[in-house]
């Protein structure tokens, strides 16, 4: 971890001191650290390597009902001066906004705030590049794979300290460690391409760089000789690897500043069934070295697991401080706060709990319709969830893979969506975002 002269915890109270002094009736701000280093390999032989050391500062202060945010990357007791003079100049020159203001001191998260996530050391670039070409060499070794159009292995570490003028502080840091590629392959003078990708904390928590590599592969051959479908009707199964999209699109829906807009076509349907009985999305932010773990929100607050779904009803908004105050609502730990951005909202850990049956039994009880394994540029009108997304994949019959296809637009509403999803049984926990495959029946699909 990068050193400092100064402590950065003593550089936020200098900080906030300077906010004070200038004016500012409140004021918070993050120190920032990024250190990492990520390779890339082509044609068996190094392509790139880069190191990446950053650090930077972000402050919000608030003069009355104004607020304003800034960041920068000078720590120097001059820069930290510089930004606080600017922050308060700012905030009192910006409109009022009824809603903004820090959490009251009584209502901010106790205990042991620090959160340390950190999975692997810094692992050497001579490591990430063998990872690399180990994966690399693997996807070229399955037979009909033209080249490798990028394959990158890396490392990096993040952390944050956290302060703010109503006594709030906090500190986190976590590294992580990714590998992937995509691979092509050409028949008939048509090309196709797939990939595989993992970022973990623990190299042990992802299949070895050989395995990835042939996952790609295999992918990316099984894609050849894609046709185009006729505009019909079917079942439409969500990959894993996609299916978090849906969840997605769920969460926009129900993200407080939409809700306080007016601007969300579940707006009206708090306490109602939107799923189907047996549906649970989930959002723990204490799994043991999540991805999304945390100990507070971004305002301070305190968080917990929140069933967002339970049984298919829907139980909560997303809400920070200023869509509560909007909504007449109390925030409930789903503050976001960036790096020079107003607070937003976010999840931790979401997960759509697994169903019973797995994707090959959905498949053989629907019998026939679209796999999907890849989607481009979803389209979604967030005032009544009118959706429509390209896609590619493979068609099923008889519960069975017949043919890959591409060039398939889906369309239909997110509400009916929801209200006939059915989960597969095979959920995995790789990111701050996951769901098992999907089944949903009688979609539109627009073909040629």
């Amino acid at each position: 971890m990068a050193d400092f002269k100064t402590p950065p915890a003593d550089l936020l109270a200098g900080l906030l001191d300077h906010c004070r002094k200038e004016g500012a009736d409140a004021a918070d701000a993050r120190i920032g650290v990024t250190e990492g280093v990520s390779v890339s390999v082509r044609d068996g032989a190094l392509e790139s390597i880069e190191r990446e050391e950053g650090r930077s500062v972000a402050l919000r202060c608030l003069y009355g009902k104004r607020q304003a945010h800034v960041s920068g990357a000078d720590l120097s007791p001059h820069g930290l001066k510089a930004l606080a003079e600017r922050c308060v100049a700012m905030a009192r020159a910006v409109p009022e906004d009824k809603y903004c203001g820090l959490p009251d001191a009584d209502k901010l998260a106790t205990g042991d705030l620090d959160m340390d996530l950190t999975g692997e050391p810094e692992i050497p670039a001579e490591t990430l590049e063998s990872e690399a070409l180990t994966a690399e060499a693997a996807a070229l070794g399955i037979a009909g794979i033209k080249t490798v159009a990028g394959c990158g292995a890396s490392w990096n570490r993040s952390s944050r300290w956290v302060a703010a003028s109503n006594g709030f502080s906090a500190f986190k840091t976590g590294t992580s460690t990714s590998l992937g590629l995509a691979a092509v392959a050409e028949r008939d003078g048509h090309m196709e391409r797939d990939y595989d990708s993992w970022s973990v904390r623990f190299k042990k928590d992802r299949p070895t760089a050989a395995e990835i590599g042939i996952t790609a592969g295999e992918r990316t051959i099984s894609r050849l000789g894609a046709r185009k479908l006729n505009t019909q009707k079917a079942a439409v199964l969500y990959d894993r690897r996609v299916s978090a999209g849906l969840i997605g699109a769920f969460l926009g829906a129900i993200s407080g500043p939409s809700v306080a807009r007016g601007v969300s076509f579940l707006k009206d349907r708090m306490g109602e069934q939107v799923f189907a009985k047996g549906i649970h999305i989930i959002d723990d932010p204490f799994r043991p070295m999540g991805m999304g773990s945390r100990s507070h929100d971004g305002e301070g607050l305190p968080v917990r697991e929140t069933h967002l779904i339970d049984d298919g009803r829907l139980t909560s908004w997303l809400l920070n401080s200023p869509s509560a105050r909007q909504l007449g609502m109390e925030p409930n730990g789903f503050s976001a706060l960036g790096f020079g951005d107003p607070p937003g909202v976010t999840t931790s850990n979401l997960y759509l709990k697994a169903g019973d049956k797995t994707p090959a039994e959905l498949v053989r009880g629907a019998g026939k319709g679209l796999l999907v394994t890849d989607m481009f540029g979803p389209s979604i009108n967030p005032n009544n969830g009118d959706y429509s997304v390209g896609v590619s994949g493979f068609w099923f019959e008889d519960g069975e893979i017949a043919y890959p296809v591409s060039e398939v637009t889906i369309a239909g509403d997110l509400p009916s969506m929801f209200a006939r999803l059915i989960p597969a049984s095979d959920l995995e926990f790789r990111g701050t975002r996951d769901a098992p495959s999907i089944l949903i029946e009688d979609m539109s699909l627009a073909g040629s």
